[in-house]
């Protein structure tokens, strides 16, 4: 008889003894005892032999506690367009499902007051866990998920202020490994359509942005940043300002999918050869990007890996854990649109009067 036998023998037996005997975690040995069909046979043999060894009988208390769970999971996603959040949402049900959970999903349409509207509502439906890609300063429903202590992490974005498990990309990676690519083809003036300055990402990445112009030694006008929104109409809007300047940009990055089909439908509009007449590449590698023509340069990262992880996060909560924060890497995916080196006197036929 080992220790930890020892010791449940002479006191009451508690889930926490079984686990250690098992040698496995408590809540790994709370989801064998549930009967959750997210464990492994190994782990389910340990937890039944621990069990019998130590005459563990669950009270009535704890079972009810255990019945209590629903098993489903919160996503709220910024915005269910965007075809990055479309593939994330996917990626957390597949988790969700392999871990014997089902989502309820809901769409914050880049609003705060509709993330609120959504959080109360899962709130309401008593949901183990939410996962969150959040919108605004933390107020609202999301400082109640904190005050009642719903197991909550964030995904994609953070919230200055609010220390929650998070999964999120390091954007700076591949905006620079960008910027150092156009600058190679001779691009002086990148102009840049960033995200709102409310939000994490928008923040990362115009600072990234930023950094990497600096570092190159390329032109810092502040005109050639256009704050967008994160949605298409002002990725179309930030191509009509930048091109309309005296001195127009030879290269574009726009900071989200949204915002690159935007630029892309306006530069259509405007007769401007994508990958001749101006370089243009856009943050997330959207599926259907390559195959444009020309096929669109990237920054990539993996939206299967964020909403796996996100998952084994939150579960990872919801068991009692306090887990660390995970950043995915990102990187440039060089295609047709920015290839190009830069014409000389492309600048002068740029412009739009």
């Amino acid at each position: 008889m080992n220790v930890h036998e020892e010791v449940a023998r002479m006191t009451t037996v508690t889930i926490k003894d079984v686990a250690a005997a098992a040698g496995v975690s408590v809540g790994t040995a709370s989801r064998v005892l549930s009967g959750n069909p997210a464990t492994s046979a190994a782990s389910r043999e340990r937890v039944a032999a621990a069990v019998e060894r130590l005459d563990f009988h669950p009270n009535a208390q704890a079972r009810s506690l255990r019945s209590a769970r629903t098993h489903t999971i919160g996503l709220l996603v910024s915005d269910v367009r965007n075809p990055f959040f479309a593939d994330l949402a996917h990626s957390v049900e597949q988790a969700a499902l392999a871990h014997g959970y089902v989502i309820l999903l809901g769409n914050a349409n880049e609003r705060e007051d509709q993330q609120d509207r959504y959080l109360n509502t899962l709130i309401s439906q008593r949901v183990d866990g939410i996962i969150v890609a959040p919108q605004g300063d933390g107020s609202g429903a999301i400082r109640s998920l904190l005050n009642r202590r719903i197991p909550t992490i964030f995904v994609d974005r953070t919230v200055e202020g609010i220390n929650l498990p998070s999964v999120t990309t390091d954007s700076g990676h591949g905006i620079r490994q960008a910027v150092e690519h156009l600058a190679g083809q001779s691009h002086t003036r990148i102009g840049y359509i960033a995200g709102p300055q409310t939000i994490s990402t928008g923040r990362e990445r115009f600072t990234a942005y930023t950094k990497a112009v600096a570092d190159n030694f390329l032109s810092q006008d502040p005109s050639l940043v256009y704050f967008g929104d994160f949605q298409a109409a002002s990725g179309s809007s930030g191509v009509d300002a930048l091109l309309r300047l005296d001195q127009p940009p030879t290269a574009i990055l726009a900071a989200d999918s949204p915002m690159a089909v935007g630029a892309v439908a306006m530069l259509h509009r405007m007769d401007v050869r994508i990958g001749a007449d101006i370089a243009l590449v856009a943050f997330d590698d959207i599926e259907w990007f390559a195959l444009l023509n020309p096929a669109l340069s990237v920054i990539s990262h993996s939206v299967e890996n964020m909403g796996r992880a996100a998952v084994e996060l939150l579960l990872q909560v919801i068991d009692g854990g306090t887990p660390e924060s995970v950043v995915l890497p990102s990187e440039l995916i060089v295609r047709a649109s920015s290839s190009t080196p830069n014409p000389a006197g492309s600048v002068s036929s740029l412009r739009k009067n």
